[in-house]
């Protein structure tokens, strides 16, 4: 059923769920929520500075709004729960005031700022808590719709269909329920033995089909025919030689690779992982040039239009002295000039193109396209291999990651994929020193921070995020904006970022921090990764428990991209013993061997990281132990098994893999 036919969705809804990809009541069910709140009443004398609150009581005297802009505002009220008579701020939400009178019996959901007898709010409801603790569901929001909604059009759905791809065997194997009750137990939890049930069944469907895909292609590998090169060894090594700085031992030994990838009869499919900052770059740069010595086209692929034309300019530079046509492609470009691009493309009047997706649009024809390098963030995937199948180009491919993770993992994750690793960093670099301060040592932070501005330098600030989506997230983004500017608004500019903002506001905003006229950015977001701010020294992070340790190292990553001495400052009263391995190594590998160690099977009710693999509901760091069993199932289905037995599945891969 079309998902405009659910009540209460109108036209405007509708439309915003399919521009998501939800189309039908199916995809609906099929968009589980990414973490659970246990809704119950916190005992207030249990709770330490800055803990999470939920609590209910009475509203003892009206609300005060105060507006710091057209957009922002601020309400504070007492309220008393019993036990305490306390302080709420709540920060946009003035449009409530209206229904919070003297008398008024609320539920809030915030932090407890104990040292100030004050709740910092992120949710108001109306009414008392309910008598037993409520499994609520958390979904990332939709542009227009948000979390609470969804649930409720969720809840709103009589009946789905589903499709088991489990064969029965496995099933028994591990005592798995049916699909139907998986999904209706991850979206409706009565309690958690039952959600735990629903999470088991659809995060090893996920990663059987997953692990079926990639084994099939791997299976498949040894009869992809690679395109014919002979290229010339002495010509790459001038070129290497040439190039204004050395090449580290690690990237000379990926490049080796890639070379006799590149001139061997077999496709290349080869994944360069390698740590923040080790040059990754260069080496699709030299993959380019040994495509363009063979008369081939290459194509760059950067998760977004700001890395585009970096890379751009990067590439024009390195090969000012050649004759190599460079150019770019995105879908900001004005039709004409995109029109001129398709043009010289297929006349092969363009030897490297660099952009976005719209590399692999429908309207694009390549002459003779040898080489695609993509990000990790937009995996080279089915539809694109699809495209191109279809205008009878089968190129050799290769990945960036800056993801790092350890061997053993990266086999079974990236199963239909060469793995190579960058782990020794350019000369010249300093390693960036971390430190972790609690709360209570807020002032030697910005004590650094001062030292920093004085230098001229630039400064990331990062509200603690759990999601986007959610409202705490905006509010910190205003307690950090009105610290900051109490601290430093008299000496130097601040910025703010988060996902609230529209893309030309983003784009407004990270265009001044990178030429300078912003000192201190502060985001609620990931900072952009790649974008390189060569004069920004300093990250400091605001409640760094929030993350896992390989998103900090990517946080971290925003600093120290040039000879500068650059700083680390983690913020976090919890989870310190965690957090001080930050400070003791700046190796990205060591950092995500420890980062699978810590986590283990996961919380389920913390901050879920999901891995690059975008999956639905799976985790590859929290679940690495249902992938390998998935792993090993799949394995055997295909070589032991008899896959014909089970169309659906036949179907699944006929449709996903056999695209090359």
């Amino acid at each position: 059923m079309e998902i405009g036919m659910l009540k209460g969705i109108g036209p405007k809804t509708e439309k915003l769920f399919v521009n998501a990809g939800i189309i039908t009541t199916n995809d609906l069910m099929s968009y589980y929520p990414f973490r659970y709140d246990i809704i119950k009443r916190s005992n207030i004398n249990d709770l330490i500075q800055d803990d999470k609150i939920v609590i209910d009581g009475v509203v003892e005297g009206n609300p005060n709004i105060f507006f710091f802009n057209k957009k922002m505002n601020k309400m504070t009220f007492r309220f008393n729960i019993g036990s305490h008579l306390l302080n709420v701020t709540i920060f946009n939400r003035a449009f409530l005031k209206a229904k919070i009178n003297v008398g008024s019996i609320l539920t809030l959901i915030g932090k407890y700022d104990k040292l100030h007898n004050t709740i910092v709010a992120s949710d108001i409801r109306f009414g008392k808590l309910p008598s037993i603790p409520v499994i609520e569901p958390i979904y990332h929001s939709i542009s227009g719709i948000s979390s609470n909604q969804i649930k409720n059009i969720i809840n709103s759905v009589d009946d789905f269909d589903v499709i088991e791809y489990i064969p029965d065997y496995l099933k028994d194997k591990y005592k798995l329920i049916d699909k139907k009750s998986a999904v209706t137990n991850v979206h409706n939890p009565s309690n958690l033995n039952l959600l735990k049930q629903g999470q088991n069944y659809l995060k090893y469907e996920e990663l059987f089909l997953f692990m079926l895909k990639m084994n099939s292609l791997k299976l498949n590998k040894k009869n992809k025919i690679g395109l014919k090169r002979n290229v010339d060894r002495d010509v790459l090594d001038k070129f290497i030689n040439n190039l204004p700085f050395s090449l580290t031992i690690d990237q000379l030994n990926c490049i080796n690779k890639i070379f006799y990838d590149l001139n061997s009869e077999n496709r290349m499919n080869r994944l360069i992982q390698g740590d923040v900052g080790s040059g990754k770059t260069i080496v699709a740069v030299i993959a380019l040039y040994i495509n363009y010595l063979s008369g081939y086209q290459g194509a760059l692929m950067a998760p977004t239009e700001v890395l585009a034309y970096q890379h751009l300019s990067n590439l024009r530079k390195l090969f000012k002295d050649y004759d190599i046509n460079i150019e770019v492609l995105t879908g900001s470009l004005k039709q004409k000039d995109k029109k001129d691009i398709y043009k010289r493309l297929e006349k092969h009047e363009i030897d490297i193109i660099i952009g976005t997706h719209a590399l692999f649009s429908d309207d694009v024809i390549y002459s003779n396209l040898g080489l695609v390098i993509t990000d990790e963030q937009h995996r080279f995937g089915v539809n694109q291999r699809s495209n191109l199948k279809n205008k009878g180009i089968t190129p050799d491919i290769l990945y960036l990651s800056a993801t790092p993770i350890p061997r053993t993992y990266a086999l079974t994750i990236y199963g239909d994929m060469d793995v190579s690793s960058i782990k020794t960093m350019p000369n010249g670099r300093k390693e960036i020193i971390t430190v972790l301060k609690k709360n209570s040592e807020i002032k030697d932070a910005l004590l650094l921070m001062y030292e920093e501005i004085k230098l001229k330098h630039q400064i990331y600030v990062i509200a603690p995020l759990i999601e986007e989506s959610d409202k705490i997230s905006l509010e910190n983004v205003n307690e950090l904006e009105e610290k900051m500017t109490r601290a430093f608004g008299k000496i130097c500019k601040i910025g703010v970022m988060h996902g609230k903002m529209d893309k030309n506001e983003k784009d407004k905003v990270m265009e001044e921090f990178k030429n300078g006229e912003i000192t201190i950015l502060i985001s609620t977001t990931v900072i952009e990764v790649g974008v390189d701010v060569k004069n920004a020294t300093m990250i400091v992070i605001f409640d760094a428990y929030r993350f896992g340790l390989s998103q900090l190292h990517q946080l971290r990553g925003r600093v120290g991209r040039n000879d500068i001495q650059s700083y680390c400052v983690l913020i976090s009263d919890k989870e310190v013993e965690r957090l001080d391995i930050m400070t003791k190594t700046t190796d990205g590998f060591k950092i995500s061997e420890e980062d699978f160690k810590l986590r283990g099977s996961g919380d389920l009710f913390g901050v879920r990281q999901s891995g690059d693999m975008n999956f639905r509901i799976a985790d590859f760091k929290n679940d690495f132990n249902i992938l390998v069993r998935a792993k090993e199932d799949a394995l055997d289905l295909l070589t032991k098994g008899n896959i014909n037995n089970y169309p659906k599945l036949v179907k699944l891969l006929n449709d996903s893999v056999n695209l090359d």
